[in-house]
């Protein structure tokens, strides 16, 4: 049996290119160390059909953080050359670990900054990544409030801001259907001291259940921001004919957002599931359906920001009843066989949603106004 796959997405341009690769294992009666081994070695493979190229955020997928990680960080060897995410959200092909990396190949510069950010400089842009930030405070409102204020000094260090800077970001938490609630109250409070409300603009992102290595951490926060952006280059999408505003139901995080360069358009698709215009969950129990309007409505967004499925990158797909695994896979192999995607195992923020996905996309185009990217 051949031991592992990688999927390549290519945007390639006169300028800097970008590549998204998700690496599986294919054996999963391998040991861990064996999977490992055999997932590096796609890796350090597939880097090498892109010369030049560098990884700037890495994020694995893991089956059990707290017997995994520490062996992981030690054959990567790689804490400080692009920013890193672990998070256990078991891979549903059966095996122990997969690999989501994203990567530039151009004329820029890397480095891992004091505060913990990874920057990636060209042009006239500082692109700051950071991953597998924790805590250990108390309970999930006050490990993200932490976690939140911790993340708005590094960006004020760096000359930037929450609301005019960071463009997605990423919550893992532990028992979501529990500790959810403290993780969006604290959100909200902390939005607020920073100006992000209902009637400015929140950040597109996704919450979701996720476990990590220490289990007195209950929250994850990952996320990336570019410093040297105008405010006219970011566009928040709403697709109100499928989706409401978050905050009508009392969270804080755009649909998706598009950002525009001068030499493309990049988009954030946020954590999306089977939901209405009202903010209903649509088709209870129903997996097929679930999925074709989570479909449905990531399309609508796409499609406001002028693209289609044809830019997308790369795709995450959550999945809370491992079961539904082989249901899902056959849809997304009918529709998208040859795009770069993940299915894991992670509840969604309501028990309701049995399937959420979230990607990214980007679209070639000439805006003079902005510098390229």
């Amino acid at each position: 049996m051949k031991k592992s796959k990688v999927e390549i997405f290519k945007f390639e341009t006169t300028g800097v290119n970008e590549f998204h690769l998700m690496v599986h294992v294919c054996d999963p009666t391998l040991t861990y160390q064996q999977q490992v081994d055999a997932l590096l070695d796609a890796y350090e493979a597939a880097t090498r059909q892109i010369p030049g190229a560098v990884a700037v955020f890495k994020r694995y997928f893991l089956s059990d953080a707290a017997n995994q990680a520490d062996l992981l960080l030690a054959m990567a060897t790689e804490g400080t050359d692009c920013a890193l995410s672990l998070v256990q959200q078991p891979p549903l092909d059966g095996t122990k670990i997969a690999l989501w990396a994203y990567m530039l190949q151009g004329n820029l510069q890397t480095k891992a900054l004091p505060c913990g950010l990874f920057e990636v400089v060209h042009g006239a842009y500082r692109h700051l990544w950071t991953g597998s930030n924790t805590n250990q405070a108390a309970n999930s409102e006050y490990q993200t409030r932490l976690l939140l204020n911790d993340y708005i000094m590094n960006l004020m260090q760096e000359g930037c801001t929450l609301a005019d800077h960071c463009l997605r970001t990423w919550f893992f938490v532990q028992d979501i259907d529990n500790k959810y609630a403290g993780m969006v109250k604290a959100r909200n409070d902390v939005f607020i001291t920073q100006g992000l409300t209902g009637k400015t603009h929140f950040i597109a992102s996704t919450g979701i259940g996720g476990r990590m290595a220490n289990p007195a951490s209950c929250v994850q926060l990952d996320a990336y921001a570019v410093g040297g952006i105008q405010h006219e280059q970011v566009h928040h999408l709403y697709a109100p004919t499928h989706l409401n505003r978050t905050s009508e139901y009392g969270v804080s995080f755009e649909r998706g957002t598009m950002v525009d360069y001068g030499d493309r358009r990049q988009v954030f698709i946020s954590g999306t599931a089977s939901i209405n215009n009202k903010g209903e969950i649509m088709y209870h129990r129903d997996i097929r359906k679930q999925t074709l309007r989570m479909w449905e409505n990531v399309e609508v967004l796409l499609k406001e920001a002028d693209c289609s499925f044809d830019e997308v990158g790369q795709m995450i797909v959550y999945l809370r009843d491992m079961a539904d695994f082989y249901v899902v896979k056959a849809l997304f192999d009918e529709r998208f066989l040859d795009k770069p995607k993940v299915f894991v195992n992670a509840p969604v923020c309501r028990p309701g949603w049995l399937i959420e996905m979230e990607c990214m996309a980007v679209k070639a185009q000439v805006n003079p106004a902005f510098p390229a990217f």
